[in-house]
């Protein structure tokens, strides 16, 4: 193995995105790691320059490989080795409230669908022939 290559799941190790190699490989076996754009086993090698993507509770990760690291380094020199070009998260909502109506009371009325239109963040007159 030359100096300028690594395992992929021991990159993904070496920097901090997955606790352990063996968790790495499992979610390369998963086929939630991409190399390059295309899926990639454990052993699939990275060099400097390639595109990491994979998936992180639901949301996909886009890391660059600036530093190849085949040894678990502290934070601060994990942050170095990568790029970072992912889409940032969308912000939870903080006020959630579910609609519920009782049962047996019948179809909401007009001003109620309208609240609840505007609870759900939707245009009251969307779709409507004018």
């Amino acid at each position: 193995m030359s100096d300028d290559t690594a395992r992929v799941d021991t990159w993904l190790w070496s920097v901090r995105q997955v606790k352990s190699r063996s968790k790495a490989s499992a979610e390369c076996r998963a086929g939630h790691v991409k190399v390059n754009g295309k899926t990639a086993k454990p052993s699939q090698k990275v060099a400097v320059g390639d595109t990491v993507t994979y998936r992180v509770q639901g949301f996909d990760r886009v890391l660059e490989v600036l530093q190849v690291l085949k040894t678990r380094v502290g934070a601060p020199l994990a942050v170095q080795a990568y790029a970072d070009h992912s889409e940032p998260r969308p912000e939870p909502m903080r006020f959630f409230m579910p609609v519920r109506r009782l049962p047996g009371s019948g179809r909401p009325t007009k001003r109620e669908r309208r609240q609840l239109d505007a609870l759900r963040g939707r245009d009251t007159n969307e779709g409507r022939f004018r």
